[in-house]
């Protein structure tokens, strides 16, 4: 066998290693389905049926069930509407998806870059979702479905005042810097205990 081929193996087995390392990480996390690249609605009809199964595999609750993929449609929804990395002939936003369970506790992770510009405005409008409470939510939504917008405490949409709803957990969220200083990675995680409360 000659060197070449001996460098070669080695690579392939160097990258096999660091797979499975990240398979490995992965599983220990509970993270079950990761998805990164366009969101096309027929991508989004992939993953939240892929999620059902998962989830039927694990023997959850319908309520639970009903709860999750709820979430998972307003996060993916949420996520083409606003990404600020998307494909402007077919308005196809691009982002990262995440979804899996550890310790009884669904948790969906989207991600995707958004404009410096705009963090200030999206932070207030989750900070004012999380400062209200069950029934202040519920009469929130009733307004914005009446009346299309929020009042000057923001622009919050209607899916992410939603999920805080239906979840009943406040909105967990950073923003991290990319190279470019002008843009940022918007990450939002929202969590769904798989105990029926």
């Amino acid at each position: 066998m000659n060197t070449e081929n001996v460098d070669t193996m080695s690579a392939d087995i160097n990258f096999i290693k660091s797979v499975l390392s990240l398979h490995d990480e992965m599983a220990s996390n509970g993270f079950s389905l990761v998805y990164e690249g366009e969101f096309s609605h027929e991508v989004m009809k992939m993953f939240t049926a892929m999620a059902e199964r998962d989830m039927d595999k694990s023997n959850e609750e319908k309520s639970v069930k009903r709860k999750v993929f709820h979430v998972m449609v307003e996060c993916l929804q949420n996520m083409t509407k606003h990404s600020d990395d998307q494909d402007d002939e077919e308005k196809v936003g691009n982002g990262l998806f995440i979804v899996g369970k550890k310790d009884d506790i669904w948790n969906v992770i989207t991600a995707n870059k958004i404009k410096n510009e705009k963090i200030e405005d999206l932070k207030s409008s989750i900070d004012y979702i999380n400062s209200l409470g069950k029934d202040e939510l519920n009469a929130l939504y009733k307004k914005q479905i009446r009346e299309g917008s929020l009042s000057d405490k923001g622009g919050a949409g209607l899916g992410l005042i939603d999920v805080a709803r239906k979840t009943g957990r406040k909105l967990d969220y950073q923003f991290l810097p990319l190279e470019d200083k002008k843009n940022f990675f918007f990450l939002l995680k929202v969590r769904i205990s798989s105990k029926t409360e």
